[in-house]
């Protein structure tokens, strides 16, 4: 049995929750692997991100959004509405605050990202996908998306690959 791992690095964008199709690149790590049989394991390794196999949408809203992606951003808004000020959520406290100001040098507001976290909970952070003879069995519309929930600044993400298989 052989084991491959990989990284992908992303950007998530602020304002807005960034959903990234990563369905060629992890397919590429599989191609890269040598793997042809086994199971592909896709991991956001952030509080505040996910991992969903869901359809390509085609069709983009003005702002370049897949418009599945953004039916799912707004239902996602109405279950978990973004944190718009202290105190909509008990978390961030102000030890938390206090921790990320002073430990990691944060601007105390990048904490009120509570419904990314929250979102990221609900949703899930892996996705186990069945590799068989050499391809992602990901049905006749399954794409990867990677999504970041947390729309305070601009950031740098990985993502995780893992394949494990003959």
């Amino acid at each position: 049995m052989a084991v491959y791992f990989s990284e992908l690095e992303l950007n998530g964008e602020s304002l807005r929750p960034t959903h990234e199709n990563i369905s060629e690149s992890v397919q590429n790590a599989v191609d890269a692997s040598g793997i042809r049989n086994g199971i592909c394991v896709v991991y956001a390794p952030h509080t505040t991100c996910s991992i969903v196999i869901q359809e390509c949408s085609h069709d983009r809203n003005l702002s370049g959004v897949e418009y599945l992606q953004q039916d799912f951003v707004d239902v996602m808004e109405r279950i978990v509405p973004t944190c718009r000020r202290e105190g909509q959520y008990l978390h961030p406290g102000p030890e938390h605050i206090a921790f990320a100001e002073n430990t990691l040098g944060e601007r105390g507001e990048y904490s009120l990202n509570t419904d990314a976290h929250l979102r990221s909970a609900i949703v899930g952070r892996s996705e186990s996908i069945p590799v068989k003879d050499g391809t992602l069995r990901l049905g006749a519309f399954g794409q990867i998306y990677f999504i970041d929930w947390d729309q305070l600044r601009p950031r740098r993400r990985r993502c995780e690959i893992q394949i494990i298989g003959e």
